[in-house]
Order: structure tokens, then sequence, then C-alpha cells
């Protein structure tokens, strides 16, 4: 049965994310056994098949030790046997845009905008789009962005009536259309797009999208609460220089020693 996270906006359900892929109970019982296999076979002399016959002779204490230490160490090649598949529903194509540059130990499926008919099955066009918190929370606003909305489904669904291709219809849509996708990740990349996207510098939606994720994997095993974190947890500080006054407490601010010389490179 797959798990699934349902994020209530004012208006409509912005997003869902269900774990597709494993269950919850290979999750639960062999995430750290398959990081430890991974971890032994690079320093033991058995092959990996005995190893696996023996995992479950292992004691816990010693499988996380060693999985601290390579978690630690970063020695995280053994994190990529790991892989989830998740479905995602109900975001926009802002959200997208930005997912889609994550692009090592990472693979997408996404709704066609060129074969599927924007807002098919919708009795209300407005339902296929997203609203930002800002925008719902000024009425105002919220006017103009439905009023804009409104011409867009009217004229994208014109368009099509008058022959245009869906294809071509779909050059009116903009980045606040809804899409669903598939997202098959391996734990190393995964950690990564977190340690990026659960920053409070990130945009809301996409920030939003893996604080589901981490509850959804961190509510099978605790150990994904502490691998799925903002950057600045493992680095000990900050290096964003957008928080260069402090005012995100999660780490204090500090300038990386890395810069590129400028001019003549000298």
């Amino acid at each position: 049965m797959s798990v699934c996270f349902v994020f209530w906006m004012g208006y409509d359900i912005a997003m869902q994310v269900d774990l597709l892929y494993p269950d919850e109970d290979t999750i639960r019982t062999r995430t750290r056994e398959l990081i430890y296999l991974a971890a032994r076979t690079c320093y033991s002399s058995l092959t990996p098949q005995q190893i696996w016959e023996r995992i479950d002779e292992i004691d816990e204490r010693k499988i996380m030790s060693v999985v601290q230490h390579v978690v630690a160490s970063g020695h995280h090649s053994t994190l990529e046997h790991l892989s989830y598949t998740f479905g995602i529903s109900g975001v926009s194509r802002a959200l997208t845009h930005q997912l889609v540059r994550h692009r090592i130990g990472v693979a997408y499926d996404q709704q066609s905008q060129r074969y599927v008919r924007f807002g098919k099955g919708l009795e209300d066009l407005k339902d296929g789009f997203v609203v930002p918190p800002s925008v719902q929370k000024n009425p105002d606003a919220l006017e103009e962005y439905y009023r804009v909305l409104d011409e867009i489904g009217h004229a994208y669904d014109r368009l099509v009536e008058l022959g245009v291709p869906v294809e071509d219809a779909r050059y009116l849509l903009p980045n606040a259309a809804k899409t669903n996708l598939v997202m098959t990740v391996n734990l190393r990349q995964l950690m990564h797009m977190s340690g990026l996207r659960l920053c409070v510098l990130a945009q809301w939606e996409i920030r939003d999208l893996f604080k589901r994720i981490r509850k959804i994997l961190g509510g099978i095993d605790p150990i994904y609460n502490k691998l799925l974190v903002p950057k600045c947890v493992p680095m000990g500080h900050c290096n964003e220089e957008r928080n260069k006054d402090g005012w995100c407490k999660i780490r204090p601010y500090k300038q990386s020693g890395f810069r590129l010389l400028s001019g003549s490179d000298e």
C-alpha cells in the first residue's frame, strides 16, 4: 500500500505525494542492511552474497555503527543502492522546472501537455492551476489572479475548438498550470536535493514537496529524519549570502572559504 501526504491549501488541494515503491516493510527492515552490505563489501573478503545471507544474524548496533560511519565520512556511494519511487500530482510547472534541474541519480516521467488536453475532467478550469499562499491571503491579488486564469483557460479551450492542436494551444499556459509526474531517486541524490530544497530560502512549493517526502520516509524509519535535512545541518554552518544577517537560526552564517579569482586569475 502506498504512503501519501496531502497538503491542503486554502482553496484546493495543492499537491499529493505518494510513495509508490518500495513498500513500508522493505524500507523499515532493509534500509540500514543495504547500506551495511554495500559498505562491508568494500572491506571484506566475503562476497556480497555471503554477507547478505548472514545479514539477519548481525547485531543491529553494529549495522547502525557502520551506517553512521559511512554517512559521516562521506562514503555516500553506499547510499545509491537504495531508491524510491514517488507519485507526485497537483504541483505547478514552476515547481517541476526547478525539480528537473536535479539530473544525476534521478528519473522523471511527467504528464505531457502535448498529448493531454489541459483541464480535461475539471468542472472549473481554475482548479487546474496552483495558487501561491501570498496570492491567497490577499483578496485583491486573488481576484486579479483568477481573472487572468479565467481568460487563459477560456482562450485555451477556444483555440482547441478552432482546431489548434493541443500541443500548440499549450503555449498559452502559465507556470501555475498543474501537472503530475513520477520521480525515482536514489538516497544519495535525495539527500542532496533535500539539502537544497529544505532550506528556508527555497521557494515555498518545492520546499513543501521535500518536507512531505521527508515526512513520509521519516514516518517509516526515523533515520530519514536525520538524513533528509537542510544542507547547513551536516555542514555545521550556512553559506547562503542571503542569510548574512543571520535571520535564519538553523545554523550560523559563515562565509565560504572558496572564492573564484577575479580579473586575470592571478
